[in-house]
Parts: structure tokens; C-alpha cells; sequence
């Protein structure tokens, strides 16, 4: 059964490993506008989705492995943004989303690399079947195992890195 962890593990690892890789070449060279820059109205700025790609995995694996979050250790000082402390961005309004402010890619990678730092340590941390199995929301039917949530943050990160990816596209053509 341990190799079927370490083979789990290893594949969570490279899921989370390739969206902190991909996203410094999606950030680089980018100016502070082109970083808040909004393709349509109600659009999501580059900036915001590599904000908001960061805090899910933060917020949602830190609760997952009962450890604190990584943006209550100092980042949320740092960005300083008009939302509450606890915000992810998940329903957030088009006003809120405009009110996003930071425009420095390194401090956004900064922050995503630190995420992914504390990722990693609570994917070492599962041991087996029972370890994936648990119940850690217990608000939806049928309850969330930690399984469950790992798979939903993955496909919530590579989801809003191919936006980026897209936007900084269109950031040719603007």
C-alpha cells in the first residue's frame, strides 16, 4: 500500500508542480499595467487569476492538512488588498475584481511559490486510503473527502492558469 501513496503523491506533486512552473513564463516581462490590464469589462485581470489560483490552494490544502494558511503569515499585509483577510476571490463581483490592485509579478509568484512549498508538505503528510477517504466538508452531499478536494483544487488551478495563459494571449493583440 505505501507505493501506491508514494505513485498517488507523486502524481498530486507533478499536478501542482506543473501550474508553479508555468506560471512565471505567463508573468515575465509583463508591465504593472499588463498585469491588471482587463481585456473586457467584466473580464479578470492576469494579476487576479494568478491571485486567486494561489489563495484556493492556500486556503483550501491548509485546511486539508490543518496547518496555517500561508497568506496569514505576512502576504496578506503585503498585497493589502480591499478584501476581507479571509477572501478567496470565489464569488467575488466584477467591482471586486476591478478593486484588485497588485501589479508586481514577483510579488505573485512570491506568494504562489510559497503555496506550493506548503502543497507539497501537506501531500507528504497522506499516508494511505484512510488519509484520502477523511471527510473535510462535510457542507456539500455527498461530503467532501480530502480526495475529492485535492482533484477539485487541481482542476481550479490549471483551470484559471489556462485563462491567464489566454489573457496574456490577448495581450498580443491588444
Amino acid at each position: 500500500m505505501a507505493e501506491m501513496t508514494d505513485v498517488t503523491t507523486a502524481l498530486l506533486v507533478d499536478a501542482f508542480t506543473r501550474v508553479r512552473d508555468g506560471l512565471p513564463s505567463q508573468l515575465d516581462g509583463l508591465t504593472g499595467d499588463q498585469v491588471l490590464w482587463r481585456p473586457a469589462a467584466d473580464a479578470n485581470p492576469i494579476g487576479w487569476l494568478a491571485w486567486h489560483l494561489a489563495r484556493v490552494q492556500d486556503d483550501h490544502l491548509a485546511d486539508l492538512g490543518g496547518v496555517e494558511q500561508v497568506w496569514t503569515t505576512g502576504w496578506s499585509q503585503r498585497f493589502a488588498l480591499p478584501y476581507d483577510e479571509a477572501a478567496i476571490g470565489y464569488g467575488q463581483t466584477s467591482e471586486e475584481v476591478g478593486s484588485f490592485s497588485v501589479s508586481d509579478p514577483e510579488l505573485l509568484l512570491g506568494y504562489h511559490a510559497e503555496v506550493h512549498e506548503m502543497t507539497v508538505r501537506v501531500l507528504h503528510t497522506l499516508q494511505g486510503p484512510a488519509d484520502y477517504e477523511r471527510v473535510v466538508d462535510e457542507h456539500w452531499d455527498p461530503p467532501v473527502t480530502a480526495a475529492v478536494r485535492i482533484m477539485s483544487v487541481v482542476g481550479d488551478i490549471t483551470q484559471h492558469f489556462g485563462q491567464l495563459a489566454y489573457v496574456r494571449g490577448l495581450l498580443a493583440e491588444a
